[in-house]
């Protein structure tokens, strides 16, 4: 089924606030009907809630379901015929992991919808890539892990896809980095990693080299790790700090996301905010009343976002704290809510994208 997405034409950062939220809580309510027709436990939710099918809702009032429920149950808003790929989340053995149901047209729209806001930092042309991580991360094309679904999905704004480890023991490949740099001397590349890989099996095992490579214009991107990275002392100034002291890397932007609305990236900008682009909102909620906090309070993050229409997860409440700074007025001159993410609520399970990694290196895809 093909669905009709007039967002592809708005501007990514370039509408303002009033507009926005009238447009999101037009599309949102249409979503949340849809849903509940198509998908009948979420269908029972909003029943069980007291809302009545074809009601209006503002941005606020969205009914949202917690990002949890995709860990106990396989919700779908498509048939198994149409069922194009199933996403899941990070996870040790010992936990649940999360299965996210995509038909060819959601996943067709994630994708479009990444480009769109990736090209705002990257522009249109692909660039030289560079991977931090080993070939054998991308396995069954079929069911996406988090971590090879984000490579995957970043890999359509590379080329000559370099992976920066040899395979499952993370060794760094010093004559595969050497290579790839000497192959585009001169050139911008683009470099892309889970935080916790990057600073652990390519920071930490390059900085002592007397002869550690060094990038001449190079932009990297990042998710995810932090819980591990804090626990060290380092917090995201610290990261780009290192990384521009040994590496020569000096454009760094981390990003917020999670499987279960892949394609909805939360971007950093120059000046170090998380923002919203145009089909995709956050909305800050206190644990205690479900009410919607003003700028500067901390609680949990509600994500919406327009794109998924295979399963109904166009409006989450995350296990994530965080505050928003700010509405249309970054230095940066992109517009839409800012926000931060001070860390995971406590005792929430751990959600990681290096899920093939060892359990002691799961990473959180949260930023600071």
């Amino acid at each position: 089924m093909t669905t009709e997405r007039p967002y592809f034409a708005w501007p990514v950062y370039g509408m303002a606030h009033g507009d926005k939220s009238r447009y999101l809580s037009e599309s949102l309510t249409a979503l949340t009907w849809q849903h509940a027709e198509r998908c009948e436990p979420y269908g029972r939710i909003l029943q069980a809630h007291g809302y009545q099918a074809g009601q209006s809702f503002a941005l606020e009032q969205i009914p949202f379901i917690p990002v949890r429920l995709f860990k106990e149950y396989e919700l779908g808003s498509v048939s198994k015929d149409d069922v194009f790929k199933v996403l899941t989340s990070s996870g040790t053995t010992s936990q649940r992991v999360s299965r996210i149901i995509l038909d060819r047209d959601t996943a067709m729209a994630q994708t479009k919808t990444l480009v769109l806001i990736l090209q705002q930092f990257l522009g249109k042309a692909r660039l030289p890539m560079l991977i931090i991580d080993h070939p054998g991360v991308i396995k069954n094309r079929q069911s996406f892990s988090a971590r090879g679904a984000g490579i995957l999905g970043l890999s359509n704004f590379g080329r000559d896809h370099t992976y920066a480890l040899r395979d499952e023991d993370m060794t760094p490949d010093i004559d595969g980095i050497r290579a790839f740099l000497e192959r585009h001397r001169g050139q911008r590349v683009f470099i892309f990693g889970f935080t916790f890989m990057v600073w652990k099996y390519f920071y930490q095992a390059l900085k002592d080299m007397p002869d550690a490579p060094r990038f001449e214009d190079a932009i990297l991107i990042h998710s995810g790790g932090w819980k591990k990275l804090l626990e060290e002392a380092v917090d995201n100034d610290t990261f780009k700090a290192a990384l521009a002291d040994k590496l020569n890397i000096r454009a760094v932007h981390n990003f917020y996301g999670m499987v279960e609305q892949v394609g909805s990236v939360f971007m950093e900008c120059e000046h170090g905010r998380l923002h919203a682009p145009a089909f995709a909102d956050v909305l800050i909620r206190d644990a205690r009343d479900w009410s919607v906090l003003p700028q500067g309070r901390t609680g949990l993050i509600q994500v919406l976002s327009v794109l998924p229409t295979s399963y109904p997860g166009h409006s989450l409440l995350t296990e994530d704290l965080g505050e928003w700074t700010g509405l249309d007025d970054c230095p940066c001159g992109r517009m839409g809510r800012t926000f931060r993410v001070h860390g995971r609520v406590a005792k929430a399970e751990l959600r990681g994208c290096s899920d093939t990694h060892a359990a002691d290196s799961q990473s959180q895809m949260v930023t600071v």
